[in-house]
């Protein structure tokens, strides 16, 4: 297989972006095959044996919020990386950062729209116009004003529970209101609930696309909640590209250090959280206090030991890691791949699957899904300079159609051609 990964390009970011985009999926997969609460609370709906109790604590402890946390720390770096180059260049990095936030979010938003209610575009591409702000900072002030922000997130988790159990120990129609409330997006909803769901995503694609439509300011509503983490995650990316991790430019013994600290912390906690929440048996509680508030500090360590671990195996780029490189380098056309998969393996407008897969059975697509990420990216890179949405992106960022094809491949296939063989 050729090498996927051109001069200019940092390949250990595009293999620890391929890996993010895969595992991303496995938290996903919920959210495309299941009623809204499953995706948080398992006992709402395909918790059906002990295969699925297993893939919801094995997902919980190494993936949940880790893959999106990876992926929000590599657009971090990719982010300074692009506004460091403009600027290099003679560019105005502000006009070239902006251009392609704006052409995010409203890729986001149609996504949103038109396919799958759960993207993360429309927020990346507003969380990262205020990243922008610190492109400046060293990795010291990087990794502060992350930590500060990831403090700020973790207080505001901690509120959930607290709401929750004022509202447990009150008492009036406000207070059942709102516990009806915790129940139907942390608990078992109420049968209607999910009847809905199953109803909507069993339809037709005009009730899907009405549905979607109205979800969207929800979407954009959920910025504020949850961009504290966001932002955390972006910088700490910033900082390990100014550091020089994400360039390969640490030893080999600091990255085992951040690898083996990183990961034992972040699994020894998140699996004392799994104990705490089996003992509970996964109640309303549990789940909001749990990985919800409890877990926001473990994340938080995990996901640089993520970054560590996988640089440290992808050594010097072997077979796997070059085929990871190429799905990182086109992760945005992988993301969005993975949207238009699975909506018509599950929704109504294909083959309308929803709700009849338990949750351990669904790693099946998930695991076919990747496949396919390590097949078609080389393939498609060898023939092409991007992916077909990092292309469009890259096009309407610069207002510009951007060159497509391959050069070398256009030259190889001039030889193969002249080639009397």
């Amino acid at each position: 297989m050729p090498d996927p990964t051109p001069t200019g390009r940092i390949a250990t970011i595009d293999t620890v972006r391929g890996v993010a985009v895969m595992g991303i999926l496995f938290l996903n997969i919920i959210a495309f095959a299941m009623p809204e609460a499953a995706y948080i609370s398992p006992r709402a709906y395909g918790l059906d044996g002990p295969a699925d109790r297993f893939a919801y604590y094995a997902t919980l402890i190494l993936l949940d919020g880790k893959m999106r946390g990876l992926f929000s720390f590599l657009f971090g770096a990719s982010l300074l990386l692009v506004v460091d180059r403009a600027e290099a260049s003679g560019r105005d990095p502000a006009a070239v950062h902006y251009a392609r936030m704006f052409w995010l979010f409203l890729l986001g938003i149609a996504h949103a729209a038109l396919l799958w209610r759960g993207d993360i575009l429309a927020h990346y591409a507003l969380i990262g116009s205020i990243a922008y702000w610190f492109r400046h900072n060293s990795a010291r002030r990087l990794v502060a004003f992350g930590i500060a922000f990831a403090v700020l997130d973790m207080l505001l988790m901690g509120s959930i529970p607290l709401s929750y159990l004022a509202m447990l120990a009150g008492g009036g129609a406000d207070a059942a209101r709102g516990l009806r409330d915790f129940d139907n997006g942390f608990g078992i909803p109420a049968a209607t609930v999910i009847a809905r769901e199953l109803a909507l995503f069993r339809g037709g694609y005009g009730a899907i696309l009405a549905d979607n439509i109205a979800q969207v300011p929800d979407i954009l509503n959920e910025t504020p909640i949850i961009g504290f983490e966001t932002l955390a995650y972006m910088l700490f990316g910033m900082a390990a590209l100014r550091s020089g991790m994400l360039q390969g430019q640490w030893s080999r013994r600091r990255l085992l250090r951040w690898a083996v600290g990183g990961m034992g912390i972040g699994i020894a906690g998140y699996g004392a959280i799994a104990l705490w929440i089996a003992w509970r048996d996964l109640d309303v509680l549990a789940i909001v206090a749990g990985p919800i508030a409890l877990a926001t500090p473990f994340r938080t360590i995990m996901i640089p030991g993520w970054a560590a671990t996988i640089i440290l195996l992808a050594g010097n780029g072997g077979p796997i890691a070059r085929r990871l490189a190429a799905v990182g380098r086109m992760a945005l056309s992988n993301y969005l791949a993975t949207s238009i998969v699975m909506c018509f393996l599950f929704y109504g407008w294909g083959l309308g699957q929803f709700g009849y897969w338990s949750r351990a059975s669904l790693y099946l697509p998930v695991f076919a899904m990747c496949a396919a990420m390590a097949l078609w990216s080389p393939w498609w890179l060898a023939r092409f300079r991007y992916g077909p949405f990092e292309w469009l992106w890259r096009s309407l960022a610069r207002w510009q159609w951007q060159p497509l094809r391959n050069p070398s491949h256009l030259q190889k296939r001039r030889i193969d051609a002249n080639d009397p063989q």
